[in-house]
Parts: structure tokens; C-alpha cells; sequence
């Protein structure tokens, strides 16, 4: 089966869920307007049959300005005079209900959470539908939590859907990878599974599961790097790659999504510092794209604007900016100390304040917190029993398991069989770490277990040895790890990163493994009795082009960091239990790629620079291991069965046209086209896949689109859809892709501007092309 052995599985998951509850006294959670409160039960603002937005402003009228000012940091104070408790605006949950912000405690009954792969590895999948399942998961976690009386704070700062532009990136394995369209999609997906919205969404009419915050708004993605920190750096960034990479995921989490809250990042773009960008958080978000929520800075974001920047010539210049901008909340207390003050210079309107917190408290609404006793609110009978559930975890080891990625298997040596007779060598830094499997922004998980562990359920004769003194490897035990290697008839080695190379404000200078890592390898694979299986664990992309075309390494796995049930995953990928179907999210650039600085933030390829371009729709030279890349135990066929129109006519009165390399270009733009034409003219697009295999597996089908015209600009192909689909070995199915062409077959002008151009588009799956004509 392409699922995992249950009866290897449950008996973990039930142990360690009844040793996670505890027997302690539940506290009940925080609420504003309490039934048993007369004094509440006047107030316009705790009437649930008002509108919210009459709510909000009726609470905001009734405070001081020293009450006002208190609310706009993350860590709002009680207002005791009206019953308000206090909240804690920041929480996380990037992949799992963490303590890593200061809104969630696991001091009670519920003393861990599911802890999923990290986003990287779930991308992997390019399975929209499981995206949502874990974005559901942690949203119910959460409500427990709160319901638990263990939550001070409902709204947690996640996803995060910066684009992984850069290889070198630490926080790269926060991200759903390199493509807009994907990690659009994952955002979407997310809100929508944690906010309590249907996957297709739809379903909320106001109230809020949890709040889920798109981060980090906009263009970042670089903490620290040779010395230039994300507080100072001025992103320098075209209208072009504003308009196809950078925004397009903002703007499915916004509109699609639905998402209740935005993160304005650190960084400046063109010189401007993004919380205090008007244009972009309340021109762009609120006011084009229709963003109704709070927006927060990160923390001290506020602060580095005249402190680090120097953008703002005084504290209270700094607050104005943001407030005018259109930012909320602050997470520090920069706000809190010089509001006033701005105030008092009439620098700053109160009107700007009371904005600020008509956004604030309507979020709050939503969630419920100023309805009464939430155990008679629509998510208060969620229990402790939904955290470390065994549905959960068992969707965990489906995300580890979809997400693994096979990059090589020479002469079919993995799956490895099940034979107890067999003797199995383990090595490598990486081999024996719980804690590595989880990533960074992780709580305490539901259970712990190590990849060690994990294979001896299948081998009793496996023999351990770390071979580094630490994943930085500078120093390694080698010879011992060869003889180990020698005597085994089967050897492992558990390799790459972990967060002390790789994480929030470091970023990596190097593309190679750590160390004496490569060397290690080298020898123990040498010495081994049959090819070696290579498996690494990181987040970002390393070079081993060593590994790539040395016949001694047959196997190379990236299980990027599984999460908690991620080293049963690997184990059953390692020994057939699980058929791999995961594709890299993210190119694998060769060791050279470090001549671009990671300040260039062009995507388009720069001859004046040397910038070779960016992300598979860029980058023109060979890569390591490209974008979409993932080997299976089954091989798969693609055909386009149908395509229910080839040729697309732009038959509006007029088009524009330009001139490229004396050939005159024709084109209209999307928006002049307008939204009727871009519904009326979508169309199918059917494909045919079969799973010529004796397994029965899990594949992601990549739908592309490459222009036949090359050059000034164009990518060199485009995801435009993806859908995973199970086959039983030798089973066919069709699966149907419905495109816009203002989505699909459009590109970014210089300007920013849109543009859907005359001329032949190729759709592609695999080896096979389809070509589209658009005719102006």
C-alpha cells in the first residue's frame, strides 16, 4: 500500500498522546462581556446582533487616550473598567501551534501540539488539499488551547510567503519554495484551514477559528548576510519582479484566502521602509485588493525606522509614518512610549489611532472574544482531545511522507528489503536528533523520535555512529565510520544542515555541506560493501554534485525537516512502505551561484552583473537539481488527452504593439481586457497519467506554460497548475486543469503592467508539449 504500516505507527501515537494530558485544574479563558456582568451589558460594543464595525467603533469611543495608545503593541493591557482582558497579538504556527510568541502556553492540561514538517518539505507534496487539512489541524489546536484556557491570543503570525529567492536564505524553510503560484496557493490553502473557512472557501460569514497573518510584507528575504541585516537593508526591487513575484502571493492570501491579518517586514523597499509604505499597506492591501484585518509590524520594525534607517528624524516622526501608512499594531513598545507625544506635537491625529483600533478590536470580534462565555460560542466545544488527536498525527506522517524527495536511485537500489537477517550501518551528524527533524519556529511536539529509532523497527542489526562531532563538522571521526561501513551490509548516512547553519538572521555564505561532511561521505561510500543511501536534512538547497555522479552513493534522499513523524517517514520510504512522490519546490544551484550577491534582488538574469537569473523561471545556467525534480518506485507517463480551445483571439477593437529585435510584438493588457473576458475565455486542459510501476504511489502532475518567444523579460516556462494524483501500479487516470489565460498566459511588462502577447505558448507536462495560439 502507498500508505504507511499502522500497526508500526498507532502504538507510538497513543503512548505519547495520554503522556502529553495531564490531570490539572482548567482555567477557563480570557473574554470580554460577561453575561454575569451588569455592568457589561449596556454596552453597544458587547451586543452580538450589531454589526462589528459598530461594535469596534462604539468600544474605541469609550477609551482615554492613554487607553487607546496602550492597545497598539502586541501585548495590549487589560481595560478593567469595561471587562477587557488582556491579548496578545503575537502567537505562532508556522507549521504546528508553537510557544514561540508570547500568546500560547503549554504550562496545563495540554503540554505539546502537532508538529508537521516544516513548510519547505510540505510544499513538496504540491498537494493543495493536504495544505489545508494541516492549516485546519493547527487551527483547531489552537481553539483548543484557548478553550484550554492556555492561549492569550488567537492571531498567529503565519504563513510566511516570502518567495525563496535566494539559496543562502536561513528562513528559506519557513517558505512554500521559489514559485508565486505555488506558494500563492499554500497561503490560501492555510488561511483558509486555520481560519475555519472550506477549502474552496466561502463559508465565513464574520467569525474566525483562528486568525491567520500573512508575513512578510513585502520583498523579504534576507536576514543576514556578509554583514547587511534585514533592519538596514534597502531592497532594490524592478516593477516587473514586484508584479510576477514578489506580490502575487500577498495578493491570493488576501483575496483568496481571506486572511484577517498582514505582516509588514523589516526591509525597505526602493527606499522606503515597508511599514510606513502608504501605497503598499493601504493603497495596495486594504484599497485594491480588498484586505479587511489588522496589519503588524514585525517586532521593532517601528523602532529600526529612526533608530537603524534613519528614515524618520524623531520617535514621534516614526509613529506618524506607520500610523499614516496604515499599519495597526506594533509588536515592541515603540508605539506605547512615543504616541503620546506625536499627539501633543500635533503631529498625529487621534482619528489615525482610533483607525488603528477599529481594526484591532473588529479582529477580535471575529474571533469571538467579545461575545460571552466562549463554551457557548460556534468553536467553544473544540477540546483538548482534537491536540496530539491520532487523526493529526497520522496527517503528519502523510505530510513527511508526501513531502520526501527522491533525487537519485541508481540501478533501483532503494526501496531496501525487509529482512531481519540483515545488518544496517547509520551514520552521520543528522542520524540520532529529534530536534533536528522539527526546523525552527517549533513548540513541543506530541511525541520524539529519532531516525535512529525509526529504522530499528526495521533492522534489529543497526549500528550507529555520528562520524561529526556536530553537523558543522570540524571534526570527524572518519576511519571509525568507514571500518562501521565496512562490516555493514547496508549503510545509511543521515547528512546536511540543521539550525545553527541555517535560520532566522543567518543566512549561509556557502552552498556546500558543512565541514568535513562531503569528505566524510566520500570515504564511507568507498568503503562500503554496496552503494550507500544518502539522505540530507535541510532547508535550503546544498550542492552535491559530488553525490549527484558518484557511483558509489546510489540513493540520494532531501526529507528537508520532516517534523515530528518525520524519521518514521523516512524509514518507510527507505524500506518500501511508502512510494516517494515529492518534487523540489526549490532549484539546487551549483556552489558558483555565491558570485550573486544576495542584495541583488533581480530575478531576470543581468549581464552587467553577472546575475545568471533566479528561480527555475530565470535562471539559465545548470543547475544541480532543478525546480519540480523527484524520482519515484513507480515511473509515470503524461499525455494531453484534450484541450478545449488551442487558439485564443484578443478581438477587442485595438491592441498595442512594440518592437523587439525589428520584429513588431502585438499585445493587450489584462486589465484592459477585463475581468468578463478573463472568466469567458478560461478553458480545460485534460492530461492523462499513468503509473507504469509495480507500486502503487502518490504523484504530483506540473502543469508549465513556456513562451515560444524568448527573451526581454519572458520566463523560460511558468507553473501555471498542479494536482497530485494517486494510481494503483499499472492504473491510469485523467485529471483536468481549468486555465485563465489572463492568469496563464500573461507576463510582466517592464512597468509592472500585465500583458497577454500574440504568438504561440506551449503547455508542457513532462516531455510533451501542447502549443496555444493567441491571435490579436
Amino acid at each position: 500500500m502507498i500508505f504507511h504500516k499502522l500497526s508500526l505507527v498507532f502504538p507510538l501515537l497513543c503512548l505519547c498522546f495520554t503522556s502529553l494530558l495531564t490531570r490539572v485544574a482548567s482555567t477557563q479563558p480570557p473574554f470580554s462581556c460577561d453575561p454575569s456582568n451588569p455592568s457589561t451589558e449596556t454596552f453597544p460594543f458587547c451586543k452580538t446582533t450589531l454589526p462589528i464595525s459598530q461594535r469596534a467603533r462604539d468600544l474605541v469611543s469609550r477609551l482615554t487616550l492613554d487607553e487607546k495608545i496602550s492597545q497598539l503593541v502586541n501585548s495590549a493591557p487589560a481595560i478593567p473598567r469595561l471587562g477587557i482582558p488582556a491579548y496578545e497579538w503575537w502567537s505562532e504556527a508556522l507549521h504546528g501551534v508553537a510557544d514561540v510568541g508570547k500568546g500560547i502556553f503549554f504550562n496545563g492540561t495540554i503540554r505539546g501540539a502537532t508538529s508537521f514538517p516544516q513548510v519547505i518539505l510540505t510544499a513538496a507534496s504540491f498537494d493543495s488539499y493536504l495544505w489545508y487539512r494541516i492549516g485546519q489541524a493547527i487551527g483547531l489546536e489552537a481553539r483548543a488551547l484557548y478553550n484550554a484556557g492556555q492561549a492569550i491570543g488567537m492571531t498567529f503570525w503565519a504563513p510566511n510567503i516570502n518567495i525563496f529567492r535566494d539559496p543562502r536564505w536561513g528562513r528559506g524553510q519557513e517558505t512554500p519554495g521559489e514559485d508565486p503560484l505555488v506558494t500563492g496557493k499554500y497561503a490560501v490553502s492555510y488561511v483558509r484551514g486555520v481560519q475555519g473557512d472550506t477549502f474552496n472557501g466561502g463559508k465565513l460569514k464574520g467569525n474566525l477559528q483562528a486568525s491567520a497573518c500573512c508575513k512578510h510584507f513585502t520583498a523579504y528575504d534576507l536576514d543576514n548576510w556578509k554583514g547587511t541585516t534585514r533592519y538596514k537593508f534597502d531592497a532594490r526591487v524592478t516593477m516587473q519582479d514586484l508584479a510576477d513575484t514578489y506580490q502575487p502571493p500577498f495578493e491570493s492570501c488576501v483575496k483568496q484566502g481571506r486572511a484577517s491579518g498582514i505582516m509588514c517586514a523589516y526591509n525597505r523597499v526602493n527606499g522606503i521602509p515597508s511599514c510606513a509604505d502608504r501605497n503598499l499597506l493601504s493603497k495596495t492591501a486594504r484599497r485594491q485588493w480588498g484586505f479587511h484585518g489588522y496589519i503588524t509590524s514585525d517586532c521593532d520594525a517601528v523602532s529600526i525606522i529612526y533608530d537603524a534607517q534613519g528614515y524618520a528624524k524623531s520617535p514621534e516622526d516614526a509613529v506618524v509614518d506607520v500610523l499614516k501608512a496604515g499599519m495597526d499594531v506594533n509588536c515592541g513598545s515603540f508605539l506605547q512610549k512615543h504616541t503620546k507625544a506625536a499627539v501633543k506635537q500635533n503631529k498625529l491625529p487621534e482619528s489615525e489611532i482610533d483607525r488603528a483600533l477599529h481594526n484591532l478590536f473588529s479582529v477580535r470580534m471575529r474571533l469571538g472574544l467579545f461575545n460571552g462565555n466562549p463554551t457557548t460560542q460556534p468553536f467553544g466545544k473544540i477540546g483538548a482531545d482534537v491536540v496530539c488527536s491520532p487523526a493529526h498525527q497520522v496527517l503528519a506522517l502523510q505530510a513527511a511522507q508526501d513531502g520526501i524527495v527522491l533525487l537519485k536511485n541508481s540501478h533501483g537500489l532503494l526501496p531496501l528489503p525487509k529482512s531481519k537477517s540483515v545488518s544496517l550501518a547509520l551514520i552521520g551528524p543528522n542520524a540520532n536528533s529529534a530536534k533536528t527533524l522539527l526546523g525552527n519556529y517549533a513548540g513541543p511536539s506530541c511525541r520524539s523520535i529519532t531516525p535512529l529509532q525509526a529504522l530499528q523497527n526495521y533492522v534489529d542489526n543497526t549500528v550507529y555512529y555520528p562520524g561529526c562531532d556536530t553537523v558543522a563538522c570540524s571534526s570527524a571521526s572518519i576511519d571509525k565510520a568507514v571500518n562501521i561501513a565496512k562490516g555493514a551490509d547496508h549503510v545509511v548516512l543521515i547528512m546536511g544542515l540543521d539550525q545553527t547553519q541555517e535560520k532566522e538572521e543567518l543566512d549561509r555564505v556557502d552552498l556546500v555541506l558543512p565541514g568535513r561532511q562531503q569528505e566524510l561521505i566520500t570515504r564511507v561510500a568507498e568503503a562500503a560493501k554496496k552503494p550507500v543511501i544518502l539522505v540530507l536534512l535541510c532547508g535550503g538547497p546544498v550542492d552535491i554534485t559530488f553525490a549527484k555522479y558518484d557511483r558509489n552513493i546510489g540513493s540520494i534522499l532531501w526529507a528537508g525537516y520532516p517534523g515530528e513523524a518525520g524519521a518514521v517517514a523516512l524509514a518507510e520510504v527507505i524500506f518500501g512502505d511508502h512510494n516517494p512522490g515529492g518534487r523540489l519546490p526549490m532549484t539546487w544551484y551549483p556552489q558558483d551561484y555565491i558570485k550573486v550577491p544576495m542584495t541583488d534582488m533581480n530575478m531576470r538574469p543581468q549581464a552587467t552583473s553577472g546575475n545568471p537569473g533566479r528561480t527555475y523561471r530565470f535562471y539559465e545556467e545548470k543547475e544541480v537539481f532543478p525546480f519540480g525534480c523527484g524520482l519515484s518506485y513507480s515511473k509515470y507517463s503524461y499525455k494531453f488527452k484534450s484541450v478545449s480551445q488551442n487558439k485564443l483571439y484578443l478581438n477587442q477593437t485595438s491592441s498595442t504593439k512594440m518592437v523587439e529585435n525589428q520584429d513588431v510584438v502585438h499585445y493587450k493588457s489584462v486589465p484592459e481586457l477585463g475581468t468578463e473576458f478573463c472568466e469567458t475565455r478560461k478553458f480545460l486542459v485534460t492530461i492523462g497519467v499513468k503509473n507504469h510501476g509495480e507500486m502503487a504511489g502518490k504523484h504530483p502532475v506540473l502543469l508549465f506554460v513556456k513562451p515560444a518567444r524568448r527573451g526581454n523579460g519572458r520566463p523560460i516556462k511558468q507553473l501555471v497548475g498542479f494536482q497530485s494524483v494517486i494510481l494503483n501500479a499499472k492504473e491510469k487516470a485523467e485529471i483536468v486543469f481549468e486555465l485563465s489565460p489572463c492568469e496563464s498566459l500573461s507576463r510582466a511588462r517592464e512597468d509592472g503592467l500585465m500583458v497577454i502577447e500574440e504568438g504561440t505558448h506551449f503547455l508542457v507536462v513532462g516531455d510533451e508539449e501542447y502549443p496555444i495560439s493567441i491571435l490579436v
